[in-house]
């Protein structure tokens, strides 16, 4: 009998709920608010797209197939909201033209896809630097329903020892990758 040459079979993944989009929606808000600030001239109007984007979002969560996935599909929806304001808010004064307007979100989502890859790159980095252990408790809160109150009874701590190691961890994290950025700017 040969050996068989079928690609292995992925597990299916698993539906997006509710809970996901949530927890997606509030974890990229402030990227999605950024964007819309590169094409909409205040935060009103952004806080409007903002608003018509969640509401269309969560009415199409369903269509979208991984949470690799939220933040270019959402933009892609917070644009199109946007575009739709400037049009609004033409009437009420002069702005700039769509094509302009478009090569400023084009240009705002390439920069913003380097930066976000640049910090990737320098966590992945200043990770490295870590024991095992404390790579693990960095992690932990990230991991979906890890409480952390279980975690430090796991460690041995009390949870206010527990909190204040992790703390002390995140500003050394936080530290290694500002001073990554900054050797990479210069």
């Amino acid at each position: 009998m040969s050996p068989s040459h079928d690609p292995p079979m992925q597990a299916p993944q698993r539906a997006l709920t509710e809970s996901d989009f949530m927890r997606l929606f509030v974890k990229h808000e402030t990227a999605l608010r950024a964007f819309a600030r590169s094409i909409l001239p205040n935060w009103n109007a952004v806080d409007d797209a903002i608003q018509e984007a969640s509401v269309t979002m969560w009415q199409k969560f369903s269509q979208l197939n991984g949470e690799d996935g939220f933040l270019p599909w959402a933009k892609v929806i917070l644009r199109f909201k946007c575009l739709n304001a400037v049009t609004g808010l033409r009437r009420d004064g002069r702005l700039l033209s769509d094509e302009v307007l478009k090569q400023i979100a084009d240009e705002a989502e390439a920069i913003e896809a380097e930066r976000i890859a640049e910090i990737r790159s320098a966590l992945q980095d200043c990770m490295t630097e870590f024991s095992r252990p404390h790579q693990e408790l960095l992690m932990a809160p990230y991991q979906g329903n890890v409480q952390l109150t279980k975690l430090a009874d796991d460690c041995g701590k009390t949870v206010n020892a527990f909190y204040k190691l992790l703390g002390r961890l995140r500003v050394k994290l936080s530290a290694c990758v500002q001073q990554r950025l900054q050797m990479e700017a210069s």
